[in-house]
């Protein structure tokens, strides 16, 4: 295995990367391991750059596993599906590995695996067809979503029908033709019969319907975190903001203020150690 180095912006030599022939051949105990490694190397190099991307597919790649392991979970779906559900747990990686930051100080599976998993019961939820839908279109739909995705992550926007139809290798309406296939998802109305509901005559579904609300768990840290935010300089607020709130990457952030994305990436850190260390104080 070789080493690979490069030369910051500012003059010195980051630490060498270890050369991976093969990512997908990578064992997950070792993915962890060069993980941190690599996402260490891309929180320092320019968005839109041939090494950002080369070091972005490398991660890609090497965590494949996790997405096998999730998809796993859901063998019962069959093995017509299960090509489908590798696919769509790809999505959910790549969003993954483009919102996760060194400065969370969690492992990258620990924070991937929600959205692999979350991904593909959203792929379940959304491909429960209410009306006969042609298989191609089905397939369709799925590949929609990826190049999507894809064209997100690499615009910072939404892509547009002719970029999508571009990369898809389909006409404009054929995408469109695709959009409008997912409107035929199942549905079951909260008033539809459920069993027998004894004295009080028939039960409805929305009788049996219940459910917590994570985002309770949340109250208490919004409560702490609001007069932390309150203290920092409007710069820092912003920057919050953006990249949090708007979800904008750090490239985008450091075009709207008129600097690097290395020197978002450093006020970013130093904000966010700040904000932990205070809710580490007051709790």
């Amino acid at each position: 295995m070789t080493m690979t180095g490069r030369t910051t912006a500012a003059g010195s030599t980051a630490e060498a990367l270890p050369e991976v022939a093969d990512p997908r051949r990578v064992a997950p105990k070792d993915a962890r391991a060069l993980s941190k490694l690599f996402f260490d190397r891309l929180a320092v190099l320019e968005e839109g750059t041939r090494e950002y991307q080369d070091v972005r597919n490398t991660l890609i790649e090497m965590n494949m596993s996790l997405v096998r392991y999730a998809a796993g979970r859901f063998r019962s779906r069959g093995a017509d599906e299960m090509e489908d559900i590798v696919q769509v747990g790809m999505i959910g990686l790549i969003k993954a590995i483009d919102r996760f930051e060194l400065t969370r100080e969690v492992e990258f599976t620990t924070f991937a695996v929600p959205y692999i998993v979350g991904e593909i019961k959203r792929f379940f939820r959304d491909t429960s067809w209410a009306v006969h839908v042609p298989r191609r279109l089905q397939e369709a739909r799925v590949e929609l979503a990826r190049a999507t995705e894809e064209l997100r992550s690499r615009l910072g926007r939404t892509p547009t029908v002719r970029e999508l139809s571009e990369l898809m290798n389909l006409t404009e309406e054929e995408v469109v033709e695709a959009r409008l296939a997912s409107n035929g998802y199942n549905s079951t109305s909260l008033d539809a019969a459920v069993g027998d509901g004894g004295d009080d005559g028939e039960a409805a579904l929305a009788d049996f319907i219940g459910a917590e609300d994570p985002a309770m768990e949340l109250v208490e840290d919004f409560h702490a975190l609001a007069p932390l935010i309150a203290q920092l300089d409007e710069r820092d607020r912003q920057i919050i903001h953006m990249r949090f709130v708007d979800e904008l990457t750090q490239s985008q952030i450091g075009e709207r203020l008129g600097c690097s994305q290395m020197h978002v990436s450093r006020l970013l850190s130093r904000t966010l150690k700040r904000l932990r260390e205070g809710m580490l104080t007051t709790h």
